[in-house]
């Protein structure tokens, strides 16, 4: 089984940065794909980003690609999001998932653990 833990949340304004981290523990952490989704106030849950178990491959929400960047080590067990240009809209819980599978996917089914979520909020 895989446990993560979401770090690095925070209030910003526009036009500021955050990078997310996620320290997972576990067996199988480094087959894993791993994915970061975000929950804002009167939405559903979204796909952001996610990676390869490898670190290879990557793929973005239009809404997010140019601007964010996913990337792991793992040797370190951990998975980032580093956000740039934040726009009010970023506004949001920002969670950690693991997948059983190995490469990249906005699905939330094909991920089996998440991490509590932190907040990311951006505002003027």
């Amino acid at each position: 089984q895989v446990q993560l833990v979401e770090s690095g949340g925070g209030l910003v304004l526009p036009g500021d940065s955050l990078r997310l981290s996620c320290a997972a523990s576990g067996r199988t952490f480094s087959s894993s794909a791993m994915g970061w989704f975000r929950q804002a106030p009167g939405r559903e849950r979204e796909f952001v980003a996610a990676i390869s178990w490898s670190g290879y491959s990557t793929y973005y929400a239009d809404s997010v690609k140019g601007r964010f960047t996913i990337s792991r080590d793992n040797a370190k067990n951990s998975v980032y999001l580093q956000m740039n240009s934040l726009k009010p809209e970023d506004t949001a819980v920002y969670y950690c998932a693991a997948a059983r599978i190995r490469s990249p996917s906005p699905r939330p089914r094909e991920y089996d653990y998440w991490g509590q979520g932190t907040q990311v909020t951006v505002s003027s």
